[in-house]
């Protein structure tokens, strides 16, 4: 069992937190005082995913989960069965924003608003703390054309600006992985199926690698438009291979002029009896019957006798 450790007041950027999983719900569900475990849209597959802001919603944190069996928590007085690990990593909430970004520029057809009239769902209502983030007031003319009218601004969706952004993100991803020693070259083959006994780290592997990654966080179409915006062509597993052909019956070719009739030959009946045969039966067919009448003549109404 473990003992849950005592939780910070506030989670800061690039800091790693690891809380129960039990005390994540004794949070405040005010954002201005305390921070808040909330479920968020997540950016790639649509579903619900847990996330935290920190104090004042000023940072967004992804939440993981690590589990084991046969693990518990002690927290106060009682014993938590659930005794998951809570991992908690910072993370860039433009992520969260494209997918609203992008859903609103199909419905309205391309057209400038507002971030809080775009920013709005009904099934997750804490969305909209995404809007307080300082990373997002900072940097969302990363992923947007921005117009100004008055003190308001307006915002719409721009791939170009979005693709350029998501390299940076690519290459900056590049960059950790190589300055932490980490071997992609057989992830990358390992994930298309592609085998290769000497696999060397080369640039496009890493490129792909961190492509992987940042496509976990974007939608599948956006995932497709970064590979042809990096230049990377897409991996394809190799062709599975025919299945062996049947052995022939014979040698020779069967033609479509063959007579197919001789296939019902007497010879093919007398083979296929044979092969039905029993070992008994088969040393009887071979004892020498003559003079020896068959069972049946025992059987047949004797003939009459003459008058």
């Amino acid at each position: 069992m473990h003992g849950a450790k005592q939780r910070p007041a506030a989670a800061h950027p690039g800091q790693w937190v690891l809380i129960a999983p039990e005390a994540a719900t004794d949070f405040p569900e005010s954002p201005d005082s305390e921070p808040l475990f909330t479920k968020l849209r997540n950016p790639s597959t649509g579903e619900a995913t847990l996330y935290l802001f920190n104090s004042g919603a000023q940072q967004l944190f992804e939440v993981k989960a690590f589990h084991e069996e046969n693990r518990s928590w002690f927290i106060g007085q009682t014993v938590q069965q659930d005794g998951r690990l809570l991992f908690v990593t910072p993370m860039d909430p433009l992520f969260l924003l494209l997918y609203y970004l992008i859903k609103a520029d199909k419905e309205q057809q391309g057209k400038f608003q507002p971030l809080d009239q775009v920013v709005l769902d009904s099934d997750y209502p804490n969305c909209p703390l995404l809007l307080k983030c300082a990373d997002v007031k900072q940097y969302i003319h990363h992923i947007t054309e921005v117009k100004e009218i008055g003190s308001q601004k307006f915002h719409k969706y721009s791939q170009e600006k979005t693709l350029k952004w998501l390299k940076k993100k690519v290459n900056q991803t590049v960059k950790a992985l190589k300055s932490n020693n980490i071997t992609v070259g057989e992830r990358v083959y390992a994930a298309t199926f592609i085998s290769s006994k000497q696999i060397t780290d080369t640039e496009e592997d890493y490129v792909r690698y961190a492509h992987g990654l940042i496509s976990e966080y974007i939608p599948e179409d956006l995932s497709k438009e970064l590979l042809k915006y990096l230049g990377l062509p897409e991996l394809k597993s190799p062709a599975a291979e025919p299945p062996l052909k049947k052995r022939k019956l014979s040698d020779g070719p069967v033609e479509a002029e063959e007579d197919y009739t001789k296939f019902n030959s007497s010879n093919l009946k007398t083979k296929k009896a044979n092969s039905k045969m029993s070992a008994a039966q088969k040393a009887l067919a071979k004892v020498d019957k003559t003079g020896m009448k068959s069972i049946s003549a025992f059987f047949s109404s004797k003939p009459k006798a003459s008058k």
